[in-house]
């Protein structure tokens, strides 16, 4: 029998839901590039059901009990009293989600003498420290491609409400107002613009085919080039690092993860280095952006905008410099799950313990770590070390309410 302890964030305020505002979802079988989704040999969820909260559980309570395995599900993870470490000890797969992050620091893996398999239902695994997992035999996974579609269009949603000014013009409504100067005064057209990307993996990529259409001049820098045919097809520029693109661009979307090359990648001397009044979006990781740089630059004018759907730590203190500053367009973490990716982290989410429970491989675009090094799409994507670090800041929130 195996202990597994899932997080999840906290259920709706109102309750649980017990409808929804659609029936179903749209039916897809694989994703764009050709991978298949998650295929499970069965799920115990609807699609279309909040499965990211704790009442939802993932779907999974049914299976695990099934096979005999205990399923341990709370929100409390931080802070050195929360249930998260009281449960650790004896606890053999620990579960957790980018969007309400259990960081599992080397100390706590220290807790966690059981501890063989840590599972991210989403993408993204930086809450993990990956070199204390590769020290220890931890096997890291996630569920690859998941909702990087679903990021994607809430990165270009974020950049189109920054350039048009839609955040103020939609307060002005709410105040009962009718100030059509007040919202022009800030409101650009994107036609035109120069976009750029930091990263072209599948969620940046993503971005670049949905902006296309909008007549913009698009550029990317990644440390793996995409075809000559892709940067033909999408008239593409590619520049060999950030500092050689970040000038020429009005648009800058942030799209790498969190290890410890881009740890505050985005200071303050990068950013002087961009255009006066370019807009920076950022749907990766919180910790690649220097939050009072951010701030400042808001504040001078250096940026004229700056949206996020990802902060550090999550979640941010009340006190976090970007809740307060000006001409931002910040969203809590929800970009990766919304019901329909929730289906598809879920369903990954139990392929993967299918896997751990047969003793068969877990797909190679699925591993993080494995055998004690770097595997899959980690070994592509990330560098060894540890971005954990200052995570224990997140207990604040829960002390402040």
């Amino acid at each position: 029998m195996a202990k597994v302890l899932c997080v999840l964030y906290a259920d709706p305020v109102d309750g649980y839901p017990t409808s929804y505002a659609r029936d179903d979802l749209p039916k897809l079988d694989h994703y764009p590039g050709g991978q298949t989704l998650p295929t499970p040999r069965a799920i115990d969820f609807k699609p279309g059901a909040l499965l990211g909260s704790v009442s939802g559980e993932l779907g999974l309570r049914k299976f695990l009990e099934a096979g005999g395995h205990k399923l341990v599900v709370t929100a409390d993870k931080d802070g050195p009293n929360c249930r998260f470490e009281r449960e650790l000890p004896d606890t053999d797969i620990v579960i957790s989600q980018p969007f309400w992050p259990a960081y599992l620091t080397r100390q706590r893996i220290a807790k966690a003498p059981r501890l063989k398999l840590a599972i991210t239902a989403g993408i993204g695994s930086d809450h993990v420290d990956l070199q204390a997992a590769m020290e220890r035999g931890i096997t890291v996974a996630e569920v690859t491609y998941s909702n990087s579609i679903s990021v994607a269009e809430h990165a270009v949603m974020m950049i189109l409400a920054l350039v048009r000014n839609y955040i103020p013009s939609y307060q002005w409504v709410i105040k009962g107002g009718w100030n059509i100067a007040d919202c022009v005064a800030r409101a650009y057209d994107l036609e035109g613009m120069h976009v750029g990307t930091v990263a072209a993996g599948r969620i940046g990529s993503a971005i670049l085919r949905r902006l296309a259409p909008f007549d913009v001049k698009l550029h990317y820098t990644d440390r793996h080039r995409l075809s000559p045919a892709l940067e033909k097809e999408l008239h593409l520029t590619w520049h060999p690092t950030v500092r050689d693109m970040l000038p020429v661009c009005d648009v800058v979307t942030i799209n790498c993860p969190l290890h410890p090359e881009t740890e505050h990648l985005f200071n303050e001397a990068l950013i002087r280095t961009m255009k006066r009044g370019a807009y920076l979006v950022d749907t990766a990781r919180g910790k690649i952006c220097d939050a009072e740089a951010v701030a400042r630059a808001l504040k001078s004018g250096q940026l004229a905008g700056y949206a996020g759907d990802v902060w550090f730590p999550q979640p941010a203190p009340q006190d976090h410099p970007w809740r307060h500053m000006p001409h931002h367009g910040m969203t809590p973490h929800v970009s990766g799950t919304t019901l329909s990716a929730q289906a598809r982290y879920a369903a990954g989410t139990r392929e993967i313990l299918e896997c751990w429970f047969d003793r068969r491989p877990i797909r190679e675009e699925y591993l993080i770590v494995d055998g004690g090094k770097l595997a899959g799409a980690g070994a592509h994507s990330y560098s060894p070390g540890d971005a954990t670090g200052g995570s224990a800041q997140a207990a604040r929130f829960k002390q402040a309410r």
